[in-house]
């Protein structure tokens, strides 16, 4: 990692940084109730549903992705009215309260229904945070970097993702070595809850002192700023809104077979591996998710955003199947190279996704159409992903039902990889509603010049 870090200036170090550990705050809060939805809330919020409580108790963690794209509209619409930087501090301080008040919910045991009905209406709050966090953070790096290090400096708030992962597997499988099993589930899980507040702290001192765009400050000063960013995106640019967010739907369908709880579900529920050992593999696979995001986001400065996409579809198409054979096996060592080389297609998909969002749009409409194309291709891809592969598992009776519809889910975000342009090296200093010509590539088609934003 040092080799890409070193080409990251000390003025930008702190942007990056900020990016980075806002997004890794973020989902780690995140990632821990879709770890606990597979381990925990089962049996202490819908037990009262029999066989059906682990699939509900994932339909919860897709709930919350419904409203990701509400969370996107609230805060594209003032992240390009009023800035990146104020966006980036309520959407920390949302998820936040909202993860440590999961926390302490009673369960269904002391407080009844009601239980649930609390558990699902903060998970909603998280997925409001979520919607709009990334794009703040997306854009806030890349807004802030050269031309020609975009894909690079994107990166990083897109390794927020695993180190996140890393963190919630990393704190949930040190509570579970330190308790037993009856108190891991009476008490145990609540604590990754409740050392959020701790990382909240630590996450808003670091962003309150980051500078805003450079970028959105000419905008400022420009003073000509979209009056209804939304409007104005889903006008001139909804086939980039839509094409983008298959783009994503692919990588995070994928995803969300280990963020979303899936893979250690089946490995401790099915496989009868040790919770502990699972969580562990899970960590070492991010580490590999972690290394491959960051060279696929510099790799797409050299050759392209949507070609090292196209490269980490095709190796997550390859992998497919020999990932579950290898999980199946039951073998802790098969396991943990399963994830690793899982992983590699993830990155590949996942490292250039700011860098190439940033640069489908102009700055009056890119935090509204970045934080949409990613909250919309959540909800297509993500959202139900866990609970559509343990319903296809408990119907089949195989783990390889769920290999096809990972496939067919690649495959859709390969086709649409085709439709989205690659404007690698874009100006991005654009104070109308259409984006203006790619400076890099003189031989690219040249899009409409810029217009005066919508009074």
């Amino acid at each position: 990692m040092s080799r890409l870090t070193g080409s990251i200036d000390r003025e930008h170090r702190r942007v990056v940084l900020a990016a980075m550990v806002g997004t890794t705050i973020e989902w780690f809060d995140f990632f821990i109730y879709a770890i606990c939805a597979g381990l925990v809330f089962g049996s202490q919020y819908f037990a009262a549903l029999g066989e059906n409580a682990l699939i509900l108790s994932f339909a919860t963690v897709g709930i919350s992705f419904f409203f990701r794209p509400v969370g996107a509209v609230i805060a594209g619409h003032l992240g390009d009215r009023i800035g990146r930087r104020a966006m980036l501090i309520l959407t920390l301080l949302l998820m936040g309260v909202s993860t440590v008040l999961i926390g302490l919910v009673p369960t269904t045991a002391t407080i009844g229904v009601a239980a649930p009905v609390i558990l699902i209406l903060l998970r909603i709050l998280q997925g409001l945070s979520a919607g709009g966090e990334w794009g703040g953070a997306a854009l806030l790096a890349v807004e802030h970097a050269p031309a020609d290090r975009r894909g690079l400096y994107g990166a990083f708030p897109q390794i927020g993702v695993p180190i996140g992962l890393l963190l919630a597997n990393g704190v949930l499988a040190l509570v579970a070595a330190l308790t037993t099993p009856a108190q891991f589930l009476a008490w145990g899980w609540r604590i990754p809850f409740l050392l959020s507040v701790v990382l909240i702290v630590v996450g808003m001192v670091i962003r309150t002192k980051v500078a805003e765009s450079p970028v959105f400050e000419e905008v400022r000063r420009s003073k000509v700023r979209s009056r209804l960013p939304l409007v104005v995106l889903l006008r001139h640019h909804w086939r980039l809104v839509l094409a983008g967010a298959l783009v994503f739907a692919a990588n995070n369908a994928v995803g969300y077979m280990t963020t979303g709880g899936y893979v250690q579900s089946y490995a401790v529920k099915s496989l009868h591996l040790d919770r502990s050992t699972v969580l562990a593999a899970v960590m070492i696979s991010a580490l590999g998710w972690l290394a491959s995001t960051l060279v696929g986001g510099k790799l797409s400065d050299r050759y392209g955003r949507i070609r090292v996409y196209q490269v980490g579809f095709v190796i997550q198409l390859a992998w497919m199947f020999p990932f579950f054979a290898l999980v199946n096996t039951g073998n802790v060592g098969l396991l943990v190279v399963a994830l690793i080389l899982f992983s590699v297609g993830l990155g590949f998909t996942y490292g250039p996704q700011a860098a190439l969002y940033a640069e489908l749009y102009p700055t009056t409409v890119r935090y509204s159409g970045a934080a949409l194309s990613y909250a919309l291709g959540a909800v297509l891809g993500g959202a139900f992903a866990p609970t559509i592969a343990e319903a296809l598992q408990t119907s089949t009776g195989t783990v390889y039902s769920v290999g096809v519809y990972l496939a067919v889910v690649t495959l859709v975000g390969l086709a649409a990889s085709f439709f989205v342009p690659d404007n690698r090296g874009r100006a991005l200093d654009t104070t109308g509603d259409r984006p203006p010509a790619p400076v890099v590539e003189p031989t690219s088609r040249t899009s409409n010049p810029p217009e005066a934003a919508t009074p």
